[in-house]
C-alpha cells in the first residue's frame, strides 16, 4: 500500500491517476483543482468526462449532478455502479439490491452492499462486505477501498 500511495502521490500531473489519490484521501482542494483540469482538457472524451463527473458527484454526494452525469455515460459496470449508488443514497435499498446482479466486478458489488448495510445501520454486515470489497479489488481500486474501509470501520471511527 505504501508503494502504491507513493506512486499515486507522485503523479500529480497525471490527472486521471492523481484523482484517485486525492479522493481516497479526501483532499477537497486537490480534488477540485484536478477535476477542473480534467473537465477542461480537450483530449478527454465526453464519455470519460461523464465518468469523472459521476465519480466527483458521488464523492460530493451531489445527487442532482450524478443523475445528470449518468445520462452521458455509456452502459458499463461503472454506470450501473453509480445508478445503484444513487438508489442507495435515495434510500431505495431493495431496488439497489436488484441492480447488483448486473454488475460483474465483485469489488463494486461488495462496496455497494457495504454501503446499503451501513445506511441500514447493520454495522457488522457492512464491515464484512467492505472487507470483501477490499480483498476483491486490485491496484488503485484496492487503495481507494482500503482508505474507505479505514475511514468507516477503523476503531477510531466507531
Amino acid at each position: 500500500m505504501e508503494r502504491l500511495e507513493a506512486f499515486l502521490r507522485k503523479r500529480e500531473n497525471t490527472l486521471y491517476i492523481y484523482i484517485f489519490y486525492a479522493t481516497a484521501n479526501q483532499l477537497d482542494e486537490e480534488v477540485e483543482r484536478t477535476m477542473e483540469k480534467l473537465m477542461s482538457s480537450t483530449s478527454t472524451s465526453k464519455f470519460a468526462k461523464a465518468n469523472y463527473q459521476a465519480a466527483y458527484s458521488a464523492y460530493r454526494k451531489d445527487l442532482f449532478s450524478l443523475r445528470k452525469s449518468l445520462r452521458e455515460m455509456r452502459r458499463s459496470d461503472y454506470r450501473t455502479y453509480y445508478e445503484t449508488f444513487l438508489l442507495v443514497e435515495e434510500g431505495e435499498s431493495e431496488r439497489a439490491r436488484a441492480h447488483l446482479s448486473s454488475i460483474k466486478k465483485d469489488w463494486m458489488r461488495y462496496a455497494l452492499l457495504a454501503e446499503i448495510e451501513r445506511k441500514l445501520h447493520h454495522h457488522e454486515r457492512a464491515e464484512e462486505f467492505a472487507a470483501k470489497a477490499v480483498q476483491a479489488a486490485k491496484g488503485v481500486n484496492r487503495y481507494v477501498m482500503t482508505k474507505e474501509y479505514e475511514r468507516y470501520y477503523s476503531v477510531n471511527s466507531m
